[in-house]
């Protein structure tokens, strides 16, 4: 839209002018305004924030086709290490994307990232051990089952230029020192202004949609007054990162976390003190807490290089220290994520402490969720209330993470107090934990008090239901009224992902091919189109779903999977998790969930497969 005049809601104006941004004159409680050519430019999506959210978003919209700007205030990507738990289900959307291999080319594999210790001192004694992300022998089975991709650890300092790159050789317009200042919607699109931070210019972005990933402080989230439960800065934590070659003390036990627990630790309110790999194994980030509700600590050199040596029992350490910054654990989620052409994903959405490993993780699967859905709307192949389903079902993922990472940092309570450390400092501490080699009464207690306590661990580090079990209800899916069902023994929603072909629930995997080339199932359903699953008994449905496509000006492919065919089923996985005859069918969306399925071959399926689209689809 350029050159022409666009009605605004005042109250979209307002909050422009609360931000110094100029605004136009009101006529009769609307604003109208005439934006100048030379002072506009036009795209089909803006995003705001060059992180994991914001990065990956431009990168599925680039490969869909979608014009896109991408506009970040800092000069660069991410300075510190931030976020780094790569999960099974971010890293088969890298796989999707075509940069699996680069992101493994940058991250500590699987294999070093789970021998998580608890210690008094990284060259102190052991309280403990507890393999995490799925590398115990039998979790690792099941990890390796849900999924082609294995969860590993790369820094968002390494993972973020990745995205980025891709996303700007895709197609993104990427531009860097570019401010959000605010915006103002209406029917036809979102008018947003932006400041160079170089210049100071400030001009006008004219884009039919806006996300907004432009963190827990979002400015985007709050010009569209997200509603929100929970609350943020519940406990103060700082970053502290530095090298130091240590591999004498850890190399033997591999691992991206150390959990320090001695006089004086205390991390966001946890009560210990975290010592991460970075990069294995001189690179370090220490996590340590304060009181939020006093002065913020001045940290300085000294201070930072006592907590170091302190947490690393190597009193002579002459660490690098490479920086340090103060930080709020949160416990905050938003209800609803978006407001009419406005969309929020990332942490301006979910709220939490590191735990569990899930913020970057959930950022990534929240615009691979609604990228697909905003390049259907836009091309017409759906209607504007698919995008609805955006919240319905992002929203309980929003929530459940938030709880789950939040319930986690308070389930180290159980350690403390199967220690017997509760309330106790100095000495009595010290004293307190060397109580558990006694050969006595109370040493066996807190000996049987350790088990138990390490084994609740496992919700955090473990969590492959949280990881991996995101079943959707909403507008979007046709349900048939099921849900996957978990496996004899592993009803445990949190700790075990249930596979199934129930609509909502995710593509299960299966190894399928040929006798030269193996694929996973998710392979078989690209971003780029929406993909029929079915068997040899199935192949009516090729020509049916050629119509439908055609009809619908929609990018529909079947697969026939079975001998003789271009795929097969090379261990019979795919016969045990389809769960439909192979007349049947299962109808995979761009983000390999499923739209919906049909067990058997219907007498019409032309107009079976034409209701379950027009449904999803909006039409």
């Amino acid at each position: 839209m350029t050159g022409d005049t666009e009605r605004i809601p005042s109250k979209d104006l307002e909050r422009l002018g609360e931000k110094g941004v100029p605004v136009p004159v009101f006529n009769d409680g609307i604003a109208e305004t005439a934006l100048p050519t030379d002072a506009l430019v036009d795209t089909d999506v803006l995003i705001v924030g060059s992180g994991p959210a914001g990065a990956s978003a431009a990168l599925f919209l680039s490969t869909l086709g979608v014009p896109n700007i991408m506009i970040t205030k800092y000069r660069w990507t991410a300075n510190t290490p931030r976020a780094h738990i790569t999960n099974q289900r971010a890293m088969e959307i890298f796989r999707d994307m075509g940069i699996e291999d680069q992101v493994l080319a940058d991250a500590t594999p699987h294999d070093l990232v789970g021998d998580t210790v608890f210690c008094t001192s990284i060259a102190g004694e052991e309280i403990g051990r507890i393999r995490t992300w799925g590398t115990r022998p039998d979790r690792e089975a099941d990890y390796r089952l849900a999924s082609p991709c294995l969860t590993v650890d790369i820094p968002q300092t390494y993972l973020e230029p990745i995205l980025v790159r891709n996303a700007t050789v895709a197609g993104t317009q990427t531009r860097f020192s570019t401010e959000y200042l605010g915006h103002v919607q209406d029917d036809a699109g979102v008018t947003v202004e932006v400041r160079d931070r170089l210049t100071g210019h400030e001009y006008r972005i004219r884009a039919r949609y806006l996300i907004g990933a432009d963190g827990a402080r979002s400015a985007v989230a709050a010009d569209i007054d997200l509603p929100y439960e929970g609350r943020m800065d519940i406990a103060g934590s700082m970053n502290i990162t530095f090298k130091a070659d240590i591999a004498a003390l850890v190399d033997h036990r591999p691992s991206v976390l150390y959990w320090v627990i001695q006089p004086g630790s205390n991390v966001g309110g946890i009560g210990t003190g975290l010592v991460r790999m970075v990069r294995p194994w001189d690179e370090w980030l220490i996590v340590w807490g304060y009181d939020i509700d006093g002065p913020a600590p001045d940290l300085d050199d000294e201070m930072a290089t006592k907590i170091i040596r302190d947490l690393l029992g190597m009193p002579d350490l002459e660490p690098e220290i490479t920086g340090y910054s103060l930080w709020g654990v949160n416990e905050m989620y938003a209800t609803e994520l978006h407001r009419g052409r406005v969309f929020c994903v990332g942490d301006a959405i979910h709220r939490h402490p590191p735990s569990n490993g899930l913020g970057s993780n959930t950022s990534v699967q929240d615009s691979y969720n609604l990228a697909w859905k905003l390049a259907a709307v836009l091309r017409g192949q759906a209607g504007p209330a698919l995008l609805d389903s955006y919240t319905a079902e992002r929203a309980p993922v929003a929530r459940r993470i938030v709880t789950r990472a939040n319930r986690s940092a308070r389930e180290f309570g159980d350690i403390f107090e199967a220690l017997g450390v509760v309330g106790l400092a100095g000495e009595e501490m010290a004293a307190a934990i060397e109580e558990r080699k006694a050969d006595t009464a109370a040493g066996a207690a807190k000996r049987a008090a350790l088990v138990h306590a390490m084994e609740t661990k496992n919700y955090e580090f473990n969590a492959h239901g949280v990881e991996l079990g995101q079943f959707y209800e909403s507008g979007a899916i046709v349900s048939d009224g099921t849900r996957p069902a978990p496996e004899t023994g592993k009803q445990d929603a949190d700790l075990y992902y249930a596979a199934g072909t129930s609509p909502g629930a995710h593509l299960p995997h299966a190894w399928v091919g040929d006798n030269t080339t193996r694929l996973a199932m998710m392979d078989l359903a690209p971003y780029t189109r929406w993909t029929l699953i079915t068997g040899i008994a199935g192949s009516a449905w090729v020509d049916a779903a050629d119509v439908i496509g055609r009809e619908l000006g929609l990018p529909l492919e079947v697969v026939v999977i079975g001998p003789g065919q271009a795929t097969t089923d090379l261990y019979y996985d795919w016969a045990r998790r389809r769960e439909i005859d192979e007349s049947g069918a299962v109808l995979v969306r761009p983000d390999k969930h499923i739209a919906w399925r049909s067990t058997n071959m219907p007498h019409d399926p032309e107009t079976q497969l034409r209701v379950a689209l027009t449904k999803v689809l909006s039409r």
